[in-house]
């Protein structure tokens, strides 16, 4: 069942006091085999639309703690999420715990079979006799489709409450959550129909920095704003809201455009679009090619351009070498070069970009290089965290030192961040009809 388009959108403050708690069952969360992202997924959601996740626990698969930490649950929340055990396995028990606790009968559904029956056919597999448990749906709830996968999701309404249950495999929840399960929860009331808040995401501006340019701006727009902040490996979103009502959309709307204004090219986005992401709508808009090379970031650069849909209209690719020898051969570094500034260096990332516009045909290209691991130490004792990132434009091509102490993988992060951005900022300039200076090497 669609939710009613006449469906009025609740008030801020009505959405804030529903009660979620969200029920993330399985083994393998609690063994630290599989990371709980469904915590952050399903929370950051609730968040957009004004709602906060009030609770999340995690359990077993047992019969037993399902039923007693759902009946908790259900006594005092008004929406109930669960993810996990809905599928055909001996260890997927938490539909027939739920169903005791609420009293419900459970029912096969012939449309579900053979939908099961459908995607099996569809990838040329024999659908074994256990699958036909995931066709079990509570008797007057309603079955929500999944499109991913085998196990449909579950909504069920009763003595006012709302129940959601979703399978565990991400791929699948995600897409049936923002399709299914927020027009549902919208159209009832219990979250907003549109963000709660107004999103600047920065990058190159420290949390601190930001707050303090931004606070006269605050100041004047009174108590009633609510401001908050997110840092990230290089960036931080600022959240702005009214969540008691004084200030309406309109109002806050203008304090971010006064906050925007104010800081110019340190915003990335409005709302939540990624570095890459714009970088990615800037080189389409130009209608021109990056490519990219890397060492001490494995490759994590050229995955932050495939994530965008339709990458191969603007990424030539990207070129993996940690080595020397690899450097010289697939991006043509002359060894000399290598050998008297060292592989990590501006000199190197400078050439590291060249090479790979060169080989990769593209008119614009990144390169880091530098030393991310413990273990490593650069020529003239260069410490750990020392990156290099080198960037090629159809005006020039340059270095920037950077520095990034701290564990492994906030280096690679942070040096992914930083060449984004300095990539976004150079498409905004030309963007806006501005000569790219020439510059030489620089240190950020």
């Amino acid at each position: 069942m669609q939710p009613s388009p006449s469906a009025v959108p609740p008030a801020p403050r009505a959405v804030a006091a529903v009660r979620y708690e969200l029920l993330t069952l399985g083994d393998e969360l609690l063994l630290g085999l599989t990371a709980n992202g469904h915590l952050t997924f399903i929370g950051s959601q609730l968040g957009r639309r004004g709602a906060l996740l009030q609770r999340n626990v995690t359990l077993t698969d047992e019969a037993d703690a399902i039923a007693a930490q759902f009946r908790e649950s259900w006594a005092r929340a008004d929406v109930v999420i669960t993810t996990g055990g809905l599928g055909p396995t001996c260890d997927d028990r938490t539909r027939d715990a739920v169903a005791a606790v609420l009293g419900r009968r459970l029912v096969h559904d012939p449309a579900v079979e053979a939908a099961i029956e459908e995607r099996f056919s569809r990838i040329g597999r024999k659908m074994t006799p256990n699958n036909l448990k995931q066709a079990q749906v509570f008797e007057g709830g309603e079955v929500l489709a999944n499109a991913n996968g085998t196990a449909p999701g579950l909504w069920v309404e009763q003595g006012g409450r709302v129940l959601v249950m979703l399978p565990g495999p991400p791929n699948e929840l995600q897409p049936m959550f923002l399709g299914q399960v927020v027009p549902r929860l919208a159209a009832r009331g219990l979250l907003r129909d549109r963000e709660a808040y107004v999103q600047l995401r920065t990058a190159g501006i420290g949390e601190s920095a930001l707050e303090t340019r931004l606070q006269p701006i605050f100041d004047r727009a009174g108590p009633g704003l609510s401001v908050a902040f997110c840092a990230h490996q290089g960036a931080v979103d600022l959240r702005l809201s009214s969540p008691v009502g004084s200030l309406d959309e309109a109002a806050v709307e203008a304090v971010a455009a006064e906050c925007a204004g104010l800081l110019g090219d340190d915003v990335v986005s409005r709302g939540h679009d990624t570095l890459a992401k714009v970088c990615a709508d800037l080189l389409r808009a130009q209608e021109k090619r990056l490519a990219v090379a890397e060492t001490a970031t494995g490759g994590l650069l050229a995955q932050a351009f495939t994530e965008s849909c339709g990458a191969c209209k603007f990424f030539a690719g990207g070129v993996v070498a940690c080595t020397n020898d690899t450097q010289s051969q697939l991006l043509d570094i002359p060894e000399c070069l290598l050998l008297q500034h060292g592989a990590a260096s501006e000199e190197a990332a400078v050439a590291m970009a060249t090479g790979a516009s060169d080989t990769l045909g593209a008119d614009y290209a990144l390169a880091i290089t530098g030393f991310a691991g413990a273990a490593e130490t650069g020529r003239g004792g260069s410490p750990v965290g020392t990156i290099y990132v080198g960037l090629l434009t159809p005006g020039g091509v340059w270095a920037k030192k950077l520095s990034y102490p701290g564990p492994r993988g906030t280096i690679k992060a942070r040096a992914v961040n930083a060449a984004l951005d300095w990539l976004r900022r150079e498409l905004l300039r030309v963007a806006r009809g501005e000569v790219t200076p020439v510059r030489r090497a620089a240190t950020m």
